[in-house]
């Protein structure tokens, strides 16, 4: 776990794209923007226990390769890094459709750190690809799991980026649609 501190204070990074944005679930000393380059923000996870069920599967947000995103850094502290990285192994590799990864983020004022982040596994049977809007809404509208509904999560995650000044048209369209 060494390796996924900052080295020079022995804080962590963990990057947000997604419901962390919104609901961490950890304890943290400092929230800001920031962009990873290299992947993009997409609904392209056959959500099978948050948004949805095997049998009905919801669609969550990964980070697929290409690209930008904007989202948000949180530096949690050296003693609770072992304690969150714990936790987001569990909420994020409940399937191991994520990867998990310690990428450059850019700061908002332009500092640059290593963060955690979860990266979708295009090899997982879970990874969507890019789906047509209509099938996105259509598998938004029905997936129901473990932390709520799918519309819920789509419609959070719209109105957090939207405070941010982020704009999201695939997102923005659902929301709206919703």
């Amino acid at each position: 776990m060494a390796e996924l501190r900052d080295p020079r204070t022995s804080d962590l990074w963990v990057f947000g794209y997604g419901s962390l944005m919104w609901r961490p679930g950890f304890p943290f000393l400092e929230r800001r923007h920031a962009h990873l380059h290299g992947y993009h923000r997409a609904l392209c996870v056959f959500s099978h226990v948050h948004r949805g069920t095997p049998e009905q599967p919801g669609l969550v947000l990964g980070l697929d390769r290409g690209g930008r995103c904007h989202g948000v850094a949180f530096r949690v502290a050296a003693e609770e890094a072992a304690e969150t990285i714990a936790y987001l192994r569990a909420r994020e590799q409940v399937t191991g459709v994520y990867l998990e990864r310690r990428l450059a983020v850019r700061l908002a004022g332009g500092e640059k750190i290593e963060a955690l982040a979860y990266v979708v596994d295009k090899g997982h049977a879970q990874y969507a690809g890019r789906l047509p809007e209509a099938e996105l809404l259509r598998r938004v509208r029905r997936g129901v799991g473990i932390s709520g509904a799918n519309p819920d999560y789509v419609r959070q995650t719209h109105a957090h980026l939207t405070e941010m000044g982020v704009t999201d048209p695939v997102l923005a369209y659902l929301a709206a649609a919703l």
